[in-house]
């Protein structure tokens, strides 16, 4: 097994709603950790086992706008810019400003970790941190975040609300609730921190003060009796020069690269190093050349925004990615599991084509993606009939197959049950249960035991052939979980083939920067599609050769032709087929009948009307 390892955080840490920052990183800027929920400032129930029930489904996000998680991504990435005033003990007893203490310590903990497994044969690299945020840096405005970028949802106070809150002033906040076509609208306003709790403790650097009006953001006019925004724009542009901040090119590239350089000095140059935008961003396109660590993998995620946010899914999808960037609404609308492949397949397409037109030949992974399982109000959990689940993870399989990407999957968790989920913030998208999973005294070890696959929840849409090792460029790679048939086409290299200017999956580069070492083709072909099948090969041609192997579930196809430029296309079936789980829908297949009923309909009615005149 192979593996990277990544550095998980979430809205900052646990104790401010997510995960990652031990809670000593927020008590040393001068937050109260018994005091920021009720002060407004994080969202906490989801770490006490909530976020299971309607009112607190999906929630946990929209900790990043708070005050808590804001604040320390932005000590994190810019307190010399923008807290400059903080300083505090290093351990030489010397005072150093905040985003110093922090990136060293972040760096030093790195270390640690790399220490205990960089000689592991099975890591392959390290990544940096998990979905980074930038807190307040390049808000728009302190009076509202982007509603394009950050989940509105519930109660939702600005950077400007979040300071009241927090310095202990009751604070009326706008309250968002779930709609369509759009995730969410504005529909009241509530009244919060009405104990006027405050977030900051008398004893921390600023003696109880809240830290932007220590660093006049804003100050309260005891006179009006209300808040007052000293500096609009302070989070957009350096206080005192005036120059626009970049996050990307100012503060997370030269961090990146600061970071890539104590990892592999402490490691070794081979490992890669795997970083990431916020995510549901593309590459940015200022990340040059010399702005990338050595041996860098893009790897961003990829989830779908509308099932996700409405732990929903059925024949009807919507591409949130294409009408958050301006897409034209009945375009963004699907039916049907054709329709859900399609869409998936169109978003996850963009996101590797952007990062191969930013980053050139840059290798990309996605870095994390999943389904929930408990979708559709957990009427699997009673009915033990997951069918939408292993139809959504069928779609996205299929998009990141024909994106020819790699990917990791999230997740497994031996702890997962029905009721606890992933026992984080209402989650649960682990493929393994242990409700249905067998004591570890009756399983058996080998690699393709059946009773290894106890526990696993839609397993035939996981468990999935795929190219392993390539004697060339893969060009195309099409799975039907159905009926077990797969297609795959690759391509032998060719140095004198023109490199298309579209940068397009499905015309990759065919140049190779070393040398073919070998003629075979590896393909995972897994013993639970073939076991008591007949594996059927068909497309080779004149001298190629193959041999399917059960107990290392792998196929091997060595070809014959190993001219620049030849193509290669083999279809693998196994007899009898797969039982098929469900019906590949669309719009006419289910509608067609109606749709082209209604047509004639429209037609005579409108022949009757000229036949008339």
């Amino acid at each position: 097994m192979s593996a990277f390892v990544s550095m998980h955080q979430d809205v900052w840490s646990r104790y401010c709603g997510g995960s990652g920052a031990p809670a000593w990183t927020l008590e040393l800027v001068g937050f109260d950790l018994h005091a920021i929920e009720d002060a407004g400032a994080a969202w906490l129930h989801g770490q006490r086992g909530g976020g299971h029930v309607e009112a607190e489904r999906g929630l946990w996000p929209c900790g990043y706008q708070k005050l808590a998680a804001a604040t320390m991504a932005t000590l994190f990435w810019a307190g010399d810019i923008f807290a400059p005033k903080l300083l505090v003990k290093n351990k030489h007893n010397q005072e150093v400003p905040i985003q110093q203490f922090l990136q060293h310590a972040f760096l030093d903990m790195w270390e640690m970790v790399i220490g205990a497994v960089k000689d592991l044969d099975g890591v392959l690299g390290f990544q940096m941190m998990n979905e980074p945020h930038r807190g307040y840096i390049n808000v728009p405005s302190l009076h509202a975040f982007d509603y394009n970028t950050d989940l509105h949802l519930s109660h939702v106070p600005s950077a400007f609300e979040s300071f009241q809150l927090g310095a202990g002033h009751p604070t009326l906040v706008s309250t968002w609730t779930r709609s369509f076509p759009m995730p969410t609208k504005h529909t009241s306003h509530t009244l919060l921190n009405t104990s006027k709790t405050k977030a900051w403790r008398p004893d921390g650097p600023t003696q109880g003060r809240c830290l932007w009006e220590y660093h006049d953001v804003w100050r309260w006019n005891d006179v009006t009796d209300q808040a007052v925004v000293l500096r609009e724009h302070y989070f957009s542009q350096n206080p005192d020069t005036g120059h626009k901040i970049d996050w990307y090119t100012d503060l997370y590239f030269p961090f990146a690269k600061k970071w890539s350089e104590r990892v592999r000095k402490a490691s070794s140059d081979s490992k890669l190093v795997f970083l990431e935008p916020i995510p549901n961003e593309f590459a940015p396109a200022s990340w040059t050349e010399e702005l990338r660590p050595a041996n860098m993998v893009f790897a961003p995620h990829w989830y779908d925004l509308n099932a996700l946010f409405a732990k929903a899914f059925g024949n009807f999808s919507v591409n949130v990615q294409g009408l958050s960037r301006g897409m034209f609404p009945l375009k963004a609308f699907y039916w049907g599991q054709k329709g859900a492949r399609d869409n998936f397949t169109l978003q996850i397409r963009n996101i590797v084509e952007n990062g191969y037109r930013a980053l050139g030949e840059t290798p990309v992974i996605i870095g994390e993606c999943g389904v929930p399982m408990d979708m559709n109000k957990g009427e699997a959990f009673k009915t033990d009939d997951f069918v939408w689940q292993a139809r959504m993870m069928d779609a996205m399989m299929t998009a990141l197959e024909k994106a020819l990407v790699g990917f990791t999957l999230w997740n497994y968790n031996s702890y997962n049950d029905d009721q606890r989920g992933d026992d984080w913030n209402g989650e649960n998208f682990s493929w393994f249960s242990r409700k249905r999973a067998l004591p570890p005294s009756l399983l058996y070890y080998e690699q393709d035991a059946p009773s290894l696959d106890n526990g696993g929840r839609i397993l035939p849409a996981i468990v999935r052939p795929y190219a392993a090792k390539t004697a060339g460029i893969p060009l195309r790679f099409e799975y039907e979980m159905n009926t077990g048939t797969f297609t795959y086409q690759w391509s032998n290299p060719d140095d004198k083939r023109p490199v298309s200017e579209a940068k397009s999956v499905f015309d990759p580069p065919r140049a190779l920067r070393h040398p073919l070492k070998s003629r075979e083709t590896e393909i995972f072909l897994p013993s639970q599609l073939t076991h008591s099948r007949k594996v059927i090969v068909e497309g080779l041609e004149k001298g190629d050769k193959y041999v399917y192997d059960e107990k290392r579930q792998t196929l091997f196809i060595v070809t014959e032709d190993m001219s620049p430029g030849r193509t290669h296309r083999v279809t693998v079936s196994v007899d009898p087929p797969s039982r098929p789980t469900f019906v590949v829908n669309d719009l006419w297949s289910d509608f067609g009948v109606h749709i082209l009923s209604l047509v004639a309909l429209v037609v005579a009615i409108l022949t009757h009307f000229i036949v008339a005149r």
